[in-house]
């Protein structure tokens, strides 16, 4: 197995020491949390930087490291839902764009084709990673002497700045899936 193989297999590996971080709920444990999906994130980075630098793209590169991103992101973002940190729809909007872009890409396979991974994807992708990060970082559970200064990081506007990030990510997740549909529409024109 290559090295960029084995970092999209670290990135997974990473998820339930993530998620076992977060349960908590404390300053401390959201922080390692956050240094443990960041540390998650660069190996996406590197993956693939590394596969083509290094011409060591794979079949099996090619299914995993998009397959690690959404493992990463989808399972960060249940628990700040769970936590009433991250709205559901933001989820549902994201978990139906990526159903949706996979199964356009099984309907390719089976005519022969491969959808390889666009732009808007990949900026998705960071996007997504980034707003992430921020969260993790900046919704940090009150003290239990303090509920009252629950706010981000006791800066009201950072829930501003948070917002801002959701809702991007949110339009660039919408946006990218549509993407995929216009580009490939020749895939489900006989459907």
């Amino acid at each position: 197995m290559n090295l960029p193989n084995k970092l999209s297999l670290l990135r997974v590996a990473l998820i339930p020491v993530m998620v076992a971080l977060m349960l908590p709920q404390t300053l401390v444990c959201d922080l390692l949390a956050a240094a443990v999906f960041a540390v998650a994130a660069l190996t996406d980075y590197f993956d693939g930087h590394i596969a083509r630098s290094r011409h060591l793209i794979t079949d099996f590169g090619k299914f995993i490291d998009p397959v690690a991103d959404k493992l990463l992101n989808l399972s960060a973002m249940m628990m700040l839902v769970q936590r009433g940190t991250l709205p559901g729809w933001v989820v549902v909007l994201i978990l139906a764009r990526e159903l949706a872009v996979d199964g356009l890409r099984m309907v390719a396979v089976g005519q022969g084709r491969v959808i390889a991974a666009g732009k808007l994807g990949k900026i998705k992708t960071a996007s997504q990673m980034v707003m992430l990060l921020f969260v993790l970082i900046t919704h940090q559970p009150a003290p239990a002497w303090d509920v009252a200064s629950a706010t981000v990081l006791g800066a009201p506007w950072m829930r501003w700045i948070s917002t801002a990030l959701t809702l991007w990510v949110a339009a660039i997740t919408l946006w990218s899936g549509i993407d995929y549909f216009v580009r490939n529409k020749d895939c489900i024109k006989d459907m």
